[in-house]
């Protein structure tokens, strides 16, 4: 991590710059949330693809809700970390400032960011799985320990599903054109990630079609790091601090 590229990065985060970040994994690994296939105990025995689909939940919802519980609790007890401060603060100090992050631990929000557009969802966000016409499309469920497994809709009495985008399933429209709109931007981070899962993969691509100045950030090469202006081979947590912005 040389001085002079952190000095070159510097140097294009002016506030009237429209900055663009993207956010994966890595950029909470360092607050303890495990990774998506990181489960231990019993959990070790369940793929991730077996519980968090459509199929699944119907089949077992209180089995995919233990193991939501169970992830819910985890993150409960993590804290944001130096990269997610870094990067609140950036949304306060830069007017055209967006966050786009494929996490769904709630971990930039705690930090104070604004303007997050969340991928994947919220894990601490449910919605009715009959989709029934009293109840909200999502609201908020923060119980960690949830109070009753599996829980239930207050509306209809039916089951309540994660706020989240399961395989199979669809990004949310309206955040996906916001996140492609981020895109036309003065400068594109990616962050932790390991810029192969699409259609997020594919804003750094769109970025540096528009002339973009590319950045990755991230301990391991992905195909992104050949296409990129920058590239800081270290964790998020590390690099971002360093920055001295004029």
């Amino acid at each position: 991590m040389g001085r002079a590229s952190l000095e070159q990065l510097a140097q294009r985060l002016t506030r009237d710059a429209r900055i663009t970040v993207l956010t994966g994994a890595g950029v909470s690994a360092a607050s303890g949330v495990p990774t998506f296939r990181g489960a231990g105990g019993l959990w070790k025995q369940f793929a991730p693809e077996t519980l968090a689909t459509p199929q699944a939940f119907a089949r077992d919802p209180a089995l995919v809700w233990e193991w939501y519980d169970w992830r819910r609790q985890t993150i409960a007890a993590c804290a944001p970390n130096a990269a997610h401060r870094v990067l609140a603060n950036w949304s306060r100090r830069f007017p055209s400032f967006q966050l786009i992050t494929q996490n769904v631990d709630g971990l930039h929000e705690r930090a104070g960011t604004e303007r997050v557009l969340r991928l994947h969802g919220s894990i601490w966000e449910v919605s009715c799985w009959q989709r029934c016409a009293a109840a909200p499309a999502r609201w908020r469920n923060e119980d960690a320990p949830l109070q009753r497994i599996p829980p239930t809709c207050p509306h209809c009495g039916g089951l309540v599903r994660p706020g989240v985008v399961w395989f199979g399933e669809g990004l949310d429209p309206d955040v996906l054109d916001a996140a492609q709109a981020a895109s036309d931007c003065d400068v594109f981070l990616t962050v932790g990630t390991s810029s192969v899962v699409y259609p997020a993969a594919s804003f750094f691509e769109e970025a540096r079609r528009h002339g973009a100045f590319t950045v990755e950030v991230n301990p391991e090469a992905t195909p992104a790091s050949a296409m990129a202006d920058l590239v800081f081979r270290a964790p998020a947590e590390v690099v971002l601090p360093e920055l001295k912005l004029p």
